[in-house]
Parts: C-alpha cells; sequence; structure tokens
C-alpha cells in the first residue's frame, strides 16, 4: 500500500515489478526455456499487488532471492545471458535496495530488534554485489584477465589454500602484527614525552606531520636497502607508517581532560603520572583506539607494497605482483580476497576491545564502534 512506502521506495517497487512485467512478456513464447527464470518474472510482476494489498518486506528479500537463483542458473550453459534475462537483474537488484530500504525503516522505527537484524543489511547486500559481479562477468563473457568472476576466485582459494597460508603468515604474522605493535606503542611512548615536553611538542608535531605524508613507495625500496629482503624490513615500513598516526592522535587525546578534570585532580594532590593514568589516558581512549584502527588498515596496506620492492618467494604482495605478470589474476583476486578478510577481522578485533574499554564514552553507548 502506498501509505507503507515512501516515494522512492515505491519508485524501487514500480522499477522492480516493471522490469520483471517486461521479462515475462519476452519469456512468454518459450516458457519452457528457462523455468526458473519465468517464475521469477511472473512473481515480480505479482509484486504490483502491493499497490492495493499489505506486502511484507521478507517478501522483498524472498524474490531478491528467486531472482538471484534464477540469474545464476541461467548462466550454466556458459553461453551468456540472453538479453532479456538482463531485465531480471534490474528487478532483483531493485528488490534487493527495496529489501533493505524497508528493513532499516523498520528497525529505526523499532518494529523490529536491531541485534540479529541489523546483520542482515550488510549481508544482503554483501551477497547483492557479489551476485551482480558473478552475472555480469559471465552473462557478458568478460574475459577473466581482466575481471574474473567470484566463483573462479573462490575456487582458485580452495585450490591454492597451501599457498595463501603461506602467503599469510609472511606478510600478516610475521610483518603486520610485529610492525603495527611497535609503531604504535612507540607512537604512544613518545606521544608521553611530546605531552611532559613543550619543547618536543613544538619540535616533533611538525616533524610527525611531514614524515606521515610521505609516499609508502618512497619508503619501502629504503628499508628494503636497510633490513633486507625478509619480513623485517616490511615490518620497519609498517612501523613507519602507524607511528605518527598514533602519535598525532594520542597527543591531541591526551589534552581531552578538561580543565575542570585536571583542577580535581590537582585539589586531591595527584602527582602528574597518577593524573596521566587514572584521567588523561582514560581521556584519551577514544583518541587512542581511533589511531589503532586507522593504523590495522594501514599496516596490511604498507606491508603488502613494501613486499614489491623485494621479498623472498612468499608474500601477499609478491603473490600479488608476480600473478599479475604471469596473467593469473583469479589469484591474485584471492589474494585480494584474504587481505580484504584478514584487514576486516583485524579492525574488527580492535572495535570490540574498543567497547569493552571506552564503555563510557557516548559513541559506545550509542551502539557505535
Amino acid at each position: 500500500m502506498r501509505g507503507q512506502l515512501s516515494y522512492f521506495q515505491l519508485y524501487l517497487a514500480l522499477v522492480a515489478a516493471g522490469a520483471g512485467a517486461l521479462g515475462l512478456v519476452f519469456s512468454l513464447p518459450d516458457p519452457g526455456a528457462n523455468p526458473p527464470m519465468t517464475l521469477f518474472f511472473a512473481a515480480a510482476t505479482l509484486s504490483l499487488l502491493r499497490l492495493a494489498l499489505p506486502f511484507s518486506l521478507w517478501l522483498d528479500g524472498l524474490l531478491t532471492v528467486l531472482g538471484a537463483g534464477a540469474l545464476l542458473a541461467a548462466l550454466g550453459g556458459g553461453a551468456g545471458l540472453p538479453p532479456h534475462h538482463w531485465l531480471a537483474l534490474i528487478s532483483a537488484w531493485a528488490f534487493a535496495w527495496l529489501f533493505v530500504e524497508r528493513l532499516s525503516g523498520a528497525i529505526r522505527a523499532g518494529k523490529l530488534p536491531e541485534t540479529g537484524t541489523g546483520l542482515v543489511i550488510p549481508v544482503m547486500f554483501g551477497l547483492a554485489l557479489l551476485v551482480v559481479w558473478e552475472v555480469v562477468t559471465r552473462g557478458a563473457n568478460v574475459p577473466a584477465v581482466l575481471l574474473p568472476p567470484p566463483s573462479a576466485i573462490a575456487a582458485r582459494l580452495m585450490a591454492e589454500t597451501h599457498i595463501l597460508w603461506a602467503d599469510f603468515v609472511q606478510t600478516f604474522i610475521k610483518s603486520v602484527l610485529p610492525g603495527y605493535a611497535i609503531g604504535c606503542l612507540a607512537g604512544l611512548l613518545v606521544a608521553i614525552a611530546v605531552d611532559r615536553s613543550p619543547f618536543l611538542k613544538a619540535g616533533l608535531l611538525p616533524i610527525g606531520n611531514f614524515m606521515s605524508a610521505l609516499p609508502i613507495i618512497g619508503i619501502a625500496p629504503i628499508m628494503v636497502m636497510w633490513f633486507g629482503f625478509d619480513w623485517q624490513s616490511k615490518a620497519a615500513v609498517v612501523v613507519a607508517m602507524t607511528f605518527f598516526p598514533m602519535l598525532v592522535n594520542a597527543v591531541a587525546g591526551l589534552n581531552a581532560a578538561s580543565a575542570m578534570e585536571r583542577d580535581l585532580m590537582e585539589t586531591y594532590a595527584a602527582s602528574y603520572w597518577q593524573t596521566l593514568v587514572k584521567l588523561r589516558l582514560p581521556a584519551a581512549g577514544p583518541f587512542i583506539f581511533n589511531a589503532l584502527k586507522i593504523n590495522s588498515t594501514l599496516a596490511l596496506i604498507g606491508a603488502i607494497v613494501a613486499e614489491f620492492f623485494g621479498t623472498p618467494v612468499v608474500g601477499m604482495g609478491f603473490r600479488i605482483s608476480t600473478g599479475v605478470g604471469r596473467l593469473a589474476i583469479d589469484l591474485v583476486w584471492a589474494e585480494i580476497a584474504v587481505a580484504a578478510v584478514a584487514g576486516s577481522a583485524f579492525y574488527g578485533v580492535i572495535a570490540l576491545i574498543e567497547r569493552g574499554v571506552t564503555f563510557w564514552h557516548p559513541s559506545v553507548r550509542g551502539g557505535r564502534a
């Protein structure tokens, strides 16, 4: 019913149903050629009943799944998609967008719980992108050297698990984690020293801002010359990339405590270190964790790029550079997928720790990491 939908949602509903109706017209001459596709077109057309009858948002989700299944089934022959089948892609994408719009609106209105239900939105969005990627690359016969389909990347992931694991250990375990820990800890300790000394604050912070702007492709070759081709040079690049974001954020965080709070600590005759530990470091927590989250992605990028300039015959960056040279693009995308999952998981762990440590901060109390 019109009262249940916004104008944008109504537009999406009409696009989804219109594309389905048009596809049904083209499918009627030979409805048995692809029964799942004909069924989806018919169901999409029937969704116009929402203009007169209540239509659950979960039905939009079901139509999305039905359309994705019909499209993937139509790709089985390997000859690409018939022209009118692209209407199913438009319709299924519109149904997915409409479902996510209605679900997020129901959560905001308090009709559905955010816990658990809120995970459906990113899952649906991510799966929809993968289906579109698969359908476009295989349906349009895009050459694999330009963009392989997700199915080919997944097959390469399964076939080259041992290589991908060795690359992950070399890059993430040996380079990223040590460099991240050293860079962040050093940045925090120097920030405390800078906060203690006005001379260091006036001298180091401008240098820090300058060093943070240096391009990684300029730092990496120098580190390889200094520390060799193994993981030590990659960890050194990670240290250089993570040190200054932590320094700048920590210095700003140490000044976050209000004058009234600092005056209260002086009233209690607290020493500098007592004030630092019990007031200023906790107040700087959101700033420090902000740097930690930023550095969690910078560290992985820095280690991978550094491997382009010299490394043993193992590592994510090494595999990406050699894979491109051998036109093994599916292996390159498999490495990218592993890096993306590792980086996202690393960020997520830091965000979870932040929730537990800075539980008092308004952003955490409001449900945002």
